[in-house]
């Protein structure tokens, strides 16, 4: 009589060729072993997939938190008035003046000034804002300086607002410093300008690139002293009779000193 056979109830697992078992016995039990042992490449790209795309929402709500945050702080305190003392040093570059028996170059000068001015910026975010920079018609003397010689041309007015945008650095600090870039757009009025007899005039306005730089000192929560220097574009044509006789280019260096109130 023979006993049982001692191979009956046990898995049998065959090799195949591409080295995934054949299963006998529990399919169940080995089908989930299998799965373990012999992960399927298909499942991995599906949680690898799954991963990245977790990890990418991550970033991005993270980012989208922080600017928030960012424009969250800058809109606390959005605004930034200051007053100024600026000083206005020409730069006096002019062609010759033939029409006018004056052969050389930079003769035209302008004079320099110092102007009070009150500027508005308005924060997009703690590092970014426009300022616009406002004063009222400056008048300013003319004149000829040849051979230590100097001979008086006259006065106008010019009205010269700047817009720019300006990045600041540190803005979670007490120095802040920022840099900025823009556009001047300048009024000139009052022109009343002669060589002997010879009436002068000037173009009505003139525009041009702006660079400036700055820093804030804070002295209290809202209140800040402030240092500044633009270089500012303002060129015009110097007229006889309706007829372009040379080229002025004030292009003053604007230097300026005052305190700023945020809000």
């Amino acid at each position: 009589k023979q006993g049982p056979d001692p191979r009956r109830g046990l898995i049998q697992v065959k090799p195949e060729a591409d080295g995934k078992p054949i299963l006998n016995g529990s399919q169940h039990r080995i089908s989930f072993q299998e799965q373990l042992m012999y992960p399927q490449s298909g499942t991995h790209a599906h949680l690898n997939s799954l991963v990245k795309k977790a990890s990418i929402l991550g970033f991005l709500t993270i980012s989208s938190l922080y600017l928030g945050t960012q424009v969250m702080a800058a809109e606390a305190q959005p605004w930034l008035v200051r007053a100024r003392a600026v000083q206005i040093d020409t730069a006096n570059k002019s062609d010759p003046v033939p029409a006018l028996g004056i052969t050389q170059s930079d003769t035209i000068h302008v004079s320099n000034e110092l102007i009070p001015e009150v500027d508005i910026s308005y924060f997009f975010t703690p590092n970014w804002a426009a300022e616009l920079v406002l004063t009222y018609p400056q008048k300013h003397e003319v004149s000829v300086e040849l051979n230590g010689n100097s001979t008086a041309l006259g006065t106008f007015k010019h009205l010269p607002p700047v817009l720019s945008v300006q990045y600041h650095f540190q803005p979670n600090q007490t120095v802040k410093p920022y840099v900025g870039v823009g556009v001047n757009y300048t009024a000139i009025s009052s022109v009343n300008l002669a060589a002997g007899a010879q009436k002068l005039d000037l173009d009505n306005s003139s525009m041009g690139l702006a660079l400036g730089a700055g820093v804030d000192f804070k002295i209290q929560d809202n209140l800040y002293l402030n240092l500044d220097v633009k270089k500012v574009q303002i060129r015009s044509d110097v007229l006889a009779n309706g007829q372009k006789v040379s080229e002025v280019r004030v292009d003053p260096t604007l230097w300026g000193v005052g305190l700023g109130w945020r809000f």
